[in-house]
């Protein structure tokens, strides 16, 4: 009798451990799934920020080719096209799917950038105008102002830019392109104190320390400004400076940099070299 007991009490139990795994197997199977969606969420994540543009650009397509309706597949693949330097096609692909229900205000702006980024500037700005006023962003503004500057809407561009640099907390690229914006209206003061302020959110910004050159240059100048750079940075700006002098007449100017230039530079200075060459032979 106690061996039967307790045969019974054992395939009670494997019955019943099987009828509970039964049970918890819907719950098991809903949580592997939510898994894979985060890992899926994860690795898009990923494909847009840290991976190779090209290889987030391979994901996506391949992605897309199993779910051609999933957005979040179209946009992972339109941002991936900005980052690979491939704007043509990105357009392509925003363009296909921004008027969609699913599609954003933010799908909106990033389509307008890719627009700029193509030289097409009406269609951006027509995107943007798409975009409610009460989305103020930063790459909105800054977008807005460039667009603005496109159509030398100075007042409008001056207000976008300021206010996208205040709605960041790297605003040097910003600055350096409302100090450009300044360059080229002639207002070389303004642009001068607009590129020293790029270039305080980002010390190794070298564009920003080139077009201060050409700022100071431009208002006869000639001296570098007490900044941080290296030394090949150093003869870089010096030849700038100097093809700047060169254009304004102050040859004599132009050839004591250019002679620096080549000095400074840690290694052969081509560019400077024939830079110099031709203003010799030209003006000897």
């Amino acid at each position: 009798m106690r061996l039967f007991s307790i045969t019974a009490i054992s395939v009670s139990l494997v019955l019943g451990l099987s009828a509970c795994e039964k049970l918890k197997r819907p719950d098991v199977d809903r949580a592997t799934d939510v898994v894979n969606v985060i890992d899926a969420t994860n690795l898009n994540d990923i494909m847009l920020t840290v991976a190779d543009p090209n290889e987030a650009v391979d994901y996506f397509q391949r992605s897309l080719s199993k779910e051609p309706e999933r957005i979040d597949f179209k946009r992972g693949l339109a941002k991936s096209l900005i980052r690979a330097k491939r704007a043509a096609e990105a357009v392509v692909v925003f363009a296909g799917y921004v008027d969609s229900k699913d599609s954003t205000d933010e799908d909106r702006i990033d389509y307008a950038d890719a627009l700029i980024r193509t030289n097409e500037w009406a269609k951006a700005e027509k995107q943007l105008n798409k975009v409610p006023p009460t989305i103020e962003t930063y790459k909105r503004y800054r977008l807005e102002a460039m667009i603005a500057d496109s159509n030398r809407e100075w007042k409008k561009a001056d207000s976008f830019y300021e206010t996208a640099a205040g709605l960041t907390t790297k605003p040097a690229s910003v600055y350096n392109n409302w100090g450009y914006s300044k360059l080229t209206r002639g207002e070389y003061n303004a642009a001068e104190k607009l590129f020293l302020q790029a270039i305080t959110y980002d010390k190794d910004m070298f564009t920003a320390k080139n077009n201060l050159v050409l700022a100071r240059a431009s208002q006869g100048k000639y001296s570098l400004p007490i900044i941080r750079m290296t030394q090949i940075e150093k003869a870089q700006l010096l030849h700038t400076m100097a093809v700047s002098a060169i254009r304004q007449g102050d040859l004599d100017i132009a050839r004591g940099m250019l002679e620096e230039a080549i000095d400074t530079h840690p290694q052969y200075f081509d560019i400077a070299v024939r830079t110099l060459a031709a203003l010799n032979a030209k003006n000897p």
